[in-house]
């Protein structure tokens, strides 16, 4: 019996969007695909990003053969700032923009020297410990990203990374399904995993070339100025955008630091070509007329600091939507974000502006696939296993019943979440027992200590408030000497309600009084508990107690 094993633990990116993240492990070590970040949601108060769960990460360090990452996203190479000084050394493999983004992101975290940078060209293989990958080149939202055709000691894995399929792509070699059948063989592979982002929509994605004739139309028709937000990693959009300008004799000003900091970098890799006639708007801004002007802007999800969002609330220093403009919103609203990016619309039509979006005119185009392009995916490599990756549960799911509707068996389909490790022998695949996998919380400088109890607190702290007892006493006698004062922040108006808190002082006075020999900590349990009833009792309220106990 061949008793060799891959067991594939998903640290993040199965039940959510983002977060992409799995460990694969054979006898021979340990390599990690992608390690991506995701980020806060309304419940995460005061919480920067979430990565992958640091112990699992730990586990393995001693281990590791290296880190393959599909593509630049924050979703699949986000986390590595935090992760990587746990993997002192690693190496890091990916194409040359992917790298190129991972270096500026080292660099302005001091940490470039900590890893070993590996570019992979298209097409190339890399052999780490018994499984060797196969970089194929695929379609999506940010140049050169890749799917991963491994060899491993249980049979043939695709992992398809994000992608699309377009037939006649705008530039690069697109996703060359030619590639994917000739690794499936005549026999098929034994497992694929899958984007399921856009299971839900039918058909075909819009393809980039129907993105480029709606813009066309826009610089036609528009009589002032063009602004046009946009993903800064979409640098296939950025160069459209940067050929219809010079086509039309318009200038191009590009405000916003990532903007500018992928520009360049995709200009020194070949990826872009910048017009003759440009400007970052952060070392001035040119005097031209309105109608040779086009501004490349972030701030395509209505963040609050973004050059979008300060030049429609007049915070920006050099630029400000102005009446007249034509504001061309070329991304999808990544859930979560619909309230600010719609707050953001109406202050620019405020403004005077018209407004450009994805449910009004074909602006944006998907970097994922839609069902047929998923189904085509499923019949050319005709995998023996299923698993959905990259998506919610319920992306996950229909995936699924979209594999079955393809030919795949319905016991061969397994839905898998973060933190359930999938065992694969040559006789067997299966899930084993879940690990420990809750996401670590990056809140500024700290990594990990934020928690659920922290989140607690602070959501009553926003709820409820705070009431701060301040105490001196004695310590020989345990008299008063000072105090108790009591101080609300978020919690009632003292002065209207004077009353009840020269009632909790008393019951601070009777509470100390009758503490006897014990010490701070048990009068200050006492303190908290007494008070936080009272508050509940008499107001209805709950608030955080906090009670300050010094001794002289």
């Amino acid at each position: 019996m061949n008793s060799k094993k891959l067991t594939i633990t998903p640290l993040g990116g199965l039940g959510e969007i983002g977060l992409n993240c799995q460990l694969w492990e054979t006898s021979r070590g340990v390599v990690m695909i992608d390690c991506g970040l995701m980020f806060p949601s309304d419940e995460h108060l005061g919480v920067d990003v979430l990565i992958p769960h640091f112990g699992a990460v730990q586990a393995v360090k001693d281990s590791l053969l290296g880190i393959i990452l599909t593509h630049g996203h924050e979703d699949h190479i986000g986390a590595l700032p935090w992760i990587l000084p746990e993997l002192e050394g690693a190496a890091i493999y990916g194409s040359p923009f992917t790298l190129a983004l991972v270096e500026h992101k080292l660099r302005e975290h001091g940490l470039i020297d900590a890893v070993r940078m590996q570019p992979v060209e298209p097409e190339a293989a890399v052999a780490l410990g018994d499984m060797t990958f196969h970089f194929l080149p695929v379609c999506h939202s940010i140049p050169q990203g890749y799917a991963l055709a491994v060899e491993t000691p249980v049979g043939k894995i695709l992992h398809t990374g994000d992608f699309k399929i377009e037939k006649n792509p705008l530039s690069g070699s697109g996703t060359d399904m030619r590639l994917f059948k000739k690794f499936a063989g005549r026999k098929g592979i034994r497992l694929l995993m899958s984007d399921s982002t856009n299971v839900e929509r039918e058909g075909r994605s819009l393809t980039e070339r129907e993105v480029q004739s709606s813009l066309d139309r826009v610089f036609a028709e528009a009589k002032g100025r063009i602004v046009i937000t946009l993903f800064s990693s979409h640098i296939q959009r950025i160069q459209e955008v940067f050929s219809l300008a010079e086509h039309y004799g318009r200038s191009v000003v590009i405000s916003g630091r990532s903007l500018a900091n992928n520009i360049e970098m995709a200009r020194d890799i070949g990826l872009i070509q910048v017009p003759d006639s440009f400007y970052n708007a952060f070392e001035g801004v040119p005097d031209l007329p309105p109608d040779k002007e086009v501004l490349v802007v972030t701030g395509a999800q209505g963040e609050p600091m973004s050059a979008l969002s300060r030049m429609a609330f007049g915070a920006h220093r050099q630029l400000e939507i102005e009446p007249g403009d034509t504001v061309v919103m070329s991304s999808r609203v990544i859930p979560g974000n619909a309230r600010a990016v719609s707050s953001l619309i109406n202050e620019m039509y405020r403004q005077g502006a018209e407004v450009l979006y994805e449910s009004v005119r074909a602006m944006h185009a998907s970097g994922h696939a839609q069902r047929d392009e998923l189904k085509e995916m499923l019949e050319a490599v005709r995998p023996e296993y299923f698993v959905p990756v990259h998506g919610e549960y319920r992306h996950l799911i229909k995936h699924g019943q979209l594999a079955r509707e393809a030919g795949v068996a319905e016991e061969k389909i397994v839905i898998l979440e973060d933190g359930y490790p999938l065992s694969i022998t040559w006789d067997s695949v299966r899930k084993e027992a879940p690990i420990p996998h809750e996401c670590t919380l990056v809140d500024g400088k700290g990594v990990g200590d934020v928690g659920t109890a922290i989140l607690k607190e602070r959501r009553i702290l926003g709820d409820e408030g705070m009431v701060i007892v301040v105490l001196v006493l004695d310590m020989d006698s345990g008299y008063i000497l000072h105090g108790p004062e009591l101080v609300s922040k978020g919690f009632v108006f003292q002065d209207q309600y004077d009353g009840f808190f020269e009632e909790a002082k008393r019951m601070v006075v009777d509470l100390a009084s009758a503490s006897g020999n014990a010490g701070i900590a048990e009068l200050q349990d006492s303190i908290r508990g007494s008070l936080r009833h009272y508050f509940r009792r008499v107001l209805g309220r709950d608030p955080i107690v906090v009670p300050v106990i010094s001794e002289v």
